[in-house]
């Protein structure tokens, strides 16, 4: 689990990294910041992966608050002006966000802070259980439990994915990609660029298409060599 705070003087900016935030299960937000000052104390007393920084608040400036550190924690900036982009990265910050800033640019910004921790498979993280037998999806602003054992297939669906279970389906706010990932390739099989299928719950495969219960999933011209394995 990645903690980090949000140190900005604007209660919509909070709002809008919360938002974005709470569709990732891998992240924790441990304090809310409106200046500087009261980031700083914060960070005297406790330790966080990583913080959203902005540039232009009252009294202390973001970049010269992150010069007053010594030991700071990974930072991506939220600003409104990109003239400042410079001297943010003189300073090593880990991304530079310009707002307003979309919700695939905000998790490009944090997995390039799991890069730098050497965490880039979060799958532990995300499953937060040991046998990796089940994890936490979020859709339609709830956490789903899914059992890898109900999973049938998932389909890309633009930035998101469809997750077909045995007996419903969910929209996930993760890229087919992120499951590419996370999933046990001895247990699923990519086989196509929108879809991921359960091998197990294969039932036949005929000719550029499998069957999985009523559903035919199409097998891509790359990933045949892929499929071709399983026989």
């Amino acid at each position: 689990m990645l903690k980090y705070i949000i140190v900005d003087d604007e209660p919509l900016a909070h709002e809008i990294i919360e938002e974005f935030c709470s569709m990732l299960p891998h992240v924790q937000l441990v304090k809310n910041c409106y200046n500087a000052m009261e980031a700083l104390q914060f960070l005297n007393e406790n330790t966080v992966d990583f913080m959203f920084l902005d540039i232009n608040m009252p009294k202390l400036r973001g970049l010269d608050f992150l010069r007053t550190l010594t030991n700071p924690p990974k930072t991506i900036i939220t600003t409104a002006y990109k003239e400042h982009a410079l001297e943010g990265f003189e300073l090593n910050v880990v991304d530079y966000l310009l707002k307003p800033f979309s919700f695939d640019r905000l998790v490009k910004a944090i997995n390039k802070v799991s890069e730098t921790q050497n965490t880039k498979t979060l799958v532990r993280e995300v499953s937060n259980v040991p046998d990796n037998s089940r994890f936490f999806v979020k859709g339609d602003k709830k956490h789903h439990q899914i059992n890898l054992n109900d999973l049938l297939f998932i389909e890309a669906y633009g930035n998101y994915t469809k997750l077909f279970l045995k007996d419903e389906m969910i929209v996930s706010h993760q890229k087919i990609s992120h499951y590419e990932d996370i999933l046990d390739a001895s247990n699923f099989l990519r086989v196509h660029k929108s879809f991921i299928v359960a091998i197990d719950k294969i039932k036949l495969i005929e000719g550029n298409r499998i069957l999985i219960n009523e559903h035919k999933i199409p097998i891509g011209q790359t990933y045949k060599g892929s499929v071709s394995k399983l026989f």
